[in-house]
Order: structure tokens, then C-alpha cells, then sequence
């Protein structure tokens, strides 16, 4: 499968598609009575009584998700290959993109953390598109309003604030007024909803939604390890990544270089933004979906034995489609 996807021909597109119905077949044999999809504490801070969850079916909800993870992969892919960062014009990264959509159960519903990774795909394209202009002023005003409009819809994305500074600093030669830009773009949306909340007489209730902030990162987690067997083969595939993009880094162009430590940039602010949220949920690691899967399709494409890549490919796949099952 590995060797199809390696060719830009476009009966991958229906390749693709049976790929994510493929990984979805455990759930749709076991479809559960109820999905709570988290969007209700976005409507409570538009301070709007609406339970999105009541109106959505778990069928409805898991349409809409395969739908959305379709078009972020199709959207990534595109992205990709734009920028040439892996060299050559595949759809490895939309393969990639949709297995690591995938790995756990969680990450199949339509949840607020994927629906942010639209604004994540959009905000990686453009970081990247302004790589080569003099002044970036709007596009980073831009992206702080994007950053804000992602909080509103999941709070720990709030983080990716700190990613537009860290691609200023990758990307660009210091200059103050992009760096201000980001901080009075995302403070625009803050200030209309705080006059939104003082209108309405919930000017603390304003105040409350920043509290996570001060929340302290807990030192233990309680990990089960069983649930997690599923990521053994993707770590395997990201550590054979990390060793081709060694021997090739410095051989690449300056952008692709900038572009995978623009990617490690979004993994950590990812993982580290997950104790931000009260209630931990591992959907919360969708987030991770466009560097892990950026790292996959790059040892995909430079892998060099058949046997081990298309191996690890379809042991990906059965593993994910098992832990459905139990």
C-alpha cells in the first residue's frame, strides 16, 4: 500500500477514502448509544444553553468526524507537497495524516480538538507561505485571531499562541511589529467577548474562563499501559523517521529544515497543553496528528527495504483496527 501511495495518481483519492473506512470498521460494528463530543463548553461560553450532542446522533457525530478527517488529510497533503518538504509530490501524507487520525477510538468522534486541527492545518500553510516576505504583519495578526476563535472552541489551544513567536524566531528576522501583531490579534477576539460577557452582566464569569492557566502540570499520570500498545509501531516508524531525516537534513533545503523543527514546535506545545483542560481526554492528542503523521509519510517515502515499510504499514493499520475490537 505503502508503494501506491508513494504516486501522485489519483485513484488515491478513492484509495484514501477506503483507508478511513477501513479504520473506522471496529467502531461502526459497535456503535455506542451516546458521544459526548465536548462541544457544550463552547456554547456555554457564548453563553448559549445548546447541547449540540442532543441534536447529533453518534452516527451524525462519526460522519461528520470521517468527513473532516477526509478533508484535513486531503488539506495536508496539499500543503505538503506546495511546500515540497518532503521532496516529491506523493499522498503519503494524507495516508499518514488519516492513520494517526485514527489511533484511538477517542480520536473518531468530532470533537473540539479536531475541528482545531483545521485551524492548525491553515496556520502551518501560511507560516510557511510567509517565508519568503518582507513584512508579515497581517498574516500574524491573523493567526493570533485564529489562535483566539481556537481557544473559544478548545481552550488548551490557547498554547499555540506561543507557536506563532516560535515561527517568527525560525522563520523571520526580528521585527517588533509582527511580534505585536500576534498579541493584538489574539486579544481582539478577547475584547469583543469581554464586552459580549460585560453586556451581560458576566463580567467574572469572563474572568473564570482563564483560570486553567494557573493550573500547575501534575508530575503523575495514571497511565495505563495496554491502552497505549497501539502506538508501538507508529514510535517505531517516528524513530526511523528521526534516523533518515538525520542522514538528510543538511542536505535539505533551508524551508524543509525549518519546516520539520516548526513540526517538533507544534508536538511539544501539543503535549504539554494537555494539563491546561480540567478533564483530561485523549482526544486531546488529535493535536499531535500534523507532525506525527509528517514524520510517518517522510520515513515512508525515504524508507528503503519494501519489506519493512509496507510491513509496518499493515501492522499500523491491524493494530489500530484490533484495539477497536477489545
Amino acid at each position: 500500500m505503502v508503494q501506491q501511495f508513494r504516486s501522485l495518481n489519483f485513484i488515491n483519492l478513492f484509495y484514501l477514502f477506503l483507508l478511513l473506512l477501513l479504520l473506522r470498521v471496529g467502531l461502526l460494528a459497535t456503535m455506542p448509544e451516546a458521544v459526548n463530543s465536548g462541544f457544550r463548553e463552547f456554547f456555554s461560553r457564548l453563553l448559549l444553553n445548546f447541547d449540540l450532542d442532543s441534536y447529533l446522533s453518534p452516527f451524525a457525530n462519526l460522519l461528520v468526524a470521517f468527513l473532516a478527517v477526509y478533508t484535513q488529510a486531503l488539506w495536508f497533503n496539499q500543503v505538503i507537497n506546495k511546500h515540497a518538504i518532503l521532496g516529491k509530490a506523493t499522498f503519503l501524507p494524507a495516508a499518514s495524516y488519516i492513520i494517526v487520525s485514527s489511533v484511538f477510538t477517542p480520536f473518531l468522534s468530532f470533537t473540539p480538538p479536531l475541528l482545531c486541527n483545521f485551524m492548525l492545518l491553515y496556520i502551518f500553510d501560511r507560516i510557511l507561505s510567509e517565508y519568503k516576505n518582507s513584512s508579515s504583519v497581517a498574516a500574524m495578526f491573523d493567526l493570533g485571531f485564529l489562535v483566539s476563535l481556537g481557544t473559544l472552541f478548545y481552550f488548551p489551544f490557547v498554547g499555540f499562541l506561543v507557536l506563532l513567536w516560535i515561527a517568527l524566531l525560525l522563520f523571520k528576522p526580528f521585527y517588533w511589529r509582527e511580534w505585536l501583531s500576534v498579541l493584538v490579534g489574539y486579544l481582539t477576539l478577547v475584547f469583543i467577548l469581554g464586552v459580549y460577557y460585560y453586556w451581560n452582566n458576566r463580567l467574572l464569569d469572563f474572568i473564570e474562563i482563564w483560570e486553567p492557566l494557573s493550573s500547575k502540570m501534575p508530575i503523575y499520570i495514571n497511565i495505563q499501559v495496554m491502552d497505549y500498545v497501539v502506538l508501538f509501531p507508529i514510535v517505531i516508524c517516528v524513530l526511523l523517521s528521526l534516523y533518515y531525516l538525520n542522514i538528510n537534513f543538511f542536505k535539505s533545503y533551508v524551508l524543509v529544515r525549518k519546516s520539520f523543527q516548526l513540526a517538533i514546535f507544534i508536538m511539544l506545545i501539543a503535549v504539554f497543553t494537555y494539563y491546561i483542560k480540567s478533564v483530561f481526554r485523549i482526544n486531546h492528542f488529535i493535536l499531535c496528528a500534523v507532525p506525527v503523521a509528517l514524520s510517518l509519510a517522510y520515513y515512508f517515502l525515504h524508507a528503503k527495504k519494501k519489506w519493512v515499510y509496507e510491513t509496518l504499514f499493515l501492522t499500523v493499520i491491524a493494530v489500530i483496527i484490533y484495539f477497536q475490537f477489545v
